[in-house]
């Protein structure tokens, strides 16, 4: 399988890509600073510089064709503003679609929020704002398109080690969940077909991945 990770130097794909390459699959990192190239080939994958910022649908879907699969694990980041967060969180995941659809690559797993379906307190603050709010554009987005998508809204990030034991359902509950769970989650549900057109939830939990996976298509 060969799988194109957008956000390639960010620390779940980072994970995913090791996972992917450890399996023997092909795992190409999207990057935007060229510096990062030499942390991606660490992990065993093959980066590619590719700013979803600035690129055109026609380079982008360059670096998709003969792939298996694509996932959108881009984030503007700690530090950047509200607008910054439309312009990756958002219109660079619809890009990623759009590139897509033109290579040929069906499969399209978003790592989203939770949370963006709740409604904003007053005191909310507004980069977090802009960043839940291009979350949920972007789920919207996808949801119209004619892919086979998983939305994957993992809980508050830790760094904790892996405990390969999730919750993963439509409504998972507020909780935390480890990076590396999350990565472990998004490779398994490449293998996963019946997933397509399913937003789930993840955050810590009893129920081994394997298994959680498939309750969720059930």
């Amino acid at each position: 399988m060969r799988v194109v990770i957008a956000g390639g130097h960010g620390r779940i794909a980072l994970l995913v890509q090791r996972h992917l390459t450890g399996r023997g699959d092909t795992a190409v990192g999207l990057i935007r600073n060229p510096q990062q190239a030499a942390t991606l080939r660490a992990a065993g994958a093959t980066p590619v510089v590719c700013d979803l910022e600035h690129a055109d649908v026609t380079e982008v879907a360059a670096h998709l064709h003969t792939a298996d699969a694509v996932i959108f694990a881009a984030g503007a980041g700690p530090g950047s503003g509200a607008a910054r967060k439309d312009t990756v969180d958002r219109a660079a995941a619809a890009l990623l679609a759009d590139a897509a659809t033109r290579a040929g690559v069906r499969r399209y797993l978003l790592v989203s929020s939770m949370g963006v379906d709740d409604p904003l307190a007053a005191d909310t603050d507004d980069v977090w704002a802009a960043y839940l709010r291009a979350k949920r554009a972007a789920e919207d987005d996808l949801r119209g398109r004619d892919l086979a998508w998983t939305v994957l809204r993992p809980g508050r990030l830790t760094d904790d080690d892996p405990t390969a034991r999730v919750t993963l359902t439509p409504h998972a509950g507020r909780g935390a969940i480890s990076r590396a769970d999350v990565a472990h989650v998004l490779v398994a549900l490449l293998d996963a077909p019946a997933t397509a057109g399913a937003t789930l939830e993840l955050v810590s939990g009893p129920t081994p991945i394997a298994d959680a996976i498939r309750a969720a298509t059930t």
